[in-house]
């Protein structure tokens, strides 16, 4: 009998999979209807972001709490492509040298240091529209209601209150527009880094049309998932190794950024993602063994090593 860690393990690596050929589909040559054209250096930058990489935990999310609904497969990977698709936009625009001037990512050059600036913006422009032109189709859910909810959430949580919000506060914590202002982190925590991962929690139940208990016990998993998650990027960027990561390290002292590690310590920041790990395992009781899975992901991610 495989174990939960196993049956996660072979589960996350499929839907990375399913994810790729979803992706590669997506951005394709291939025009949509309305669409004039798809100019070649775009698309290949687009690619070169989105493509042959990453974990895609947030699509797996997505896939994983529509099990639970048993949402059908093909309507999971495509808000979950969508959502991907705003991640990897997000990661290009924070590269850039205005932003976090990164040279590396996943292991290879960062897309602005492949391409240039200019290149880099619409490659992210692109991305974030076309997860809009996503998430809207008739395919994912027969119910416009549901397809809406989804839009409005996945806008609300990759926006102004959202991750976008969030960078705006991490940026000003660093003194990027004169002298530092006060950063709560968790806060910051939850717009930036936390608001995409708590979609892909939320965004299986609004496909599951579930009820709002469900609803909510999932949302609160994404809230202790995505804390949980950021703590453990503060503590790589501090111990982990940066070959394993595919970027440098210690970044974030570099920057001046306020942390989980500067607020809380490295031990306390380590007791901070043991009580989340507990919060989130109390979330999904109500779901029994259909939340196996997503228990082994919170574990996935405190315990990453990249």
């Amino acid at each position: 009998m495989p174990t939960a860690a196993t049956d996660f393990t072979q589960r996350l690596d499929r839907c990375a999979e399913d994810t790729e050929t979803v992706l590669g589909r997506l951005l394709s040559d291939t025009l949509l209807p309305d669409e004039i054209a798809r100019p070649r250096r775009l698309m290949d930058a687009m690619r070169y972001s989105s493509l042959g990489g990453g974990k895609r935990l947030r699509p797996f999310l997505v896939v994983e709490s529509s099990a639970v609904f048993d949402v059908p497969r093909e309507a999971a990977l495509l808000a979950g492509a969508a959502l991907e698709c705003i991640h990897c936009y997000s990661l290009i625009h924070d590269d850039l040298p205005a932003m976090d001037n990164s040279d590396l990512r996943r292991g290879r050059p960062t897309l602005h240091k492949k391409t240039d600036d200019a290149t880099a913006i619409l490659a992210g422009d692109g991305l974030l529209t076309l997860a809009f032109d996503i998430i809207t189709r008739d395919e994912l859910h027969k119910d416009a209601n549901v397809r809406l909810l989804l839009t409005r959430a996945l806008a609300r949580a990759a926006g102004i209150g959202g991750m976008v919000g969030g960078q705006m506060l991490d940026l000003a914590g660093e003194g990027r527009f004169g002298d530092r202002e006060p950063v709560d982190v968790a806060r910051l925590q939850q717009m930036k880094t936390g608001a995409l991962l708590r979609y892909g929690c939320i965004a299986g139940a609004i496909l599951g049309q579930s009820s709002q208990r469900q609803y909510q016990a999932l949302d609160d998993y994404g809230r202790a998932l995505g804390e949980a998650f950021q703590i453990a990027d503060d503590l790589l960027d501090v111990e982990g190794d940066a070959a394993a990561l595919g970027k440098q390290t210690g970044q974030d002292a570099a920057l001046g950024k306020t942390t989980f590690v500067t607020q809380l310590g490295i031990d306390g920041a380590k007791q901070r993602v043991r009580d989340l790990l507990a919060r989130a395992d109390s979330a999904l009781s109500i779901f029994g063994p259909k939340g196996d899975v997503l228990r082994a992901a919170a574990r996935f991610v405190a315990e990453r090593k990249n």
